[in-house]
């Protein structure tokens, strides 16, 4: 049987843009991308820690719609960081929104979630400080 995968894809106004802030804030490897006959990129997959996901432009004739385009996101990407106050001041120092504010929680982590410039919710958790 071959291997199963989920390979996420965030869908952005601007796969450029997005590539370089998760490249720039988190740390994320370009490992592939894939360019339209306009030269823009169609798909630019980037490495996560040992996590792979890809991110898209919006086109609305295929029904893909940025969060922005919807008015939010009903999904949460959740990352393990060693540092996640580290972690949440580089996000919004680039342009990223606290929604909850980074802390240690009942359940034994420090976390809190950020909207990313491009309407995507990250939980950004790590241990207790």
């Amino acid at each position: 049987m071959t291997q199963l995968q989920v390979l996420p894809r965030l869908i952005v106004s601007d796969p450029d843009r997005a590539s370089a802030y998760y490249r720039d804030v988190l740390g994320a490897e370009e490992v592939f991308r894939a360019a339209g006959d306009d030269g823009r990129p169609t798909v630019v997959e980037l490495l996560l820690g040992g996590s792979p996901f890809r991110v898209s432009p919006a086109v609305p004739a295929w029904g893909w719609a940025s969060p922005n385009d919807l008015g939010g996101s009903p999904v949460l990407l959740e990352i393990n960081v060693e540092n996640p106050d580290e972690v949440g001041a580089r996000m919004t120092a680039h342009g990223a929104e606290v929604v909850v504010t980074i802390e240690n929680r009942p359940y034994g982590k420090r976390s809190g979630r950020v909207r990313d410039p491009f309407g995507h919710l990250w939980i950004v958790t790590g241990e207790l400080r």
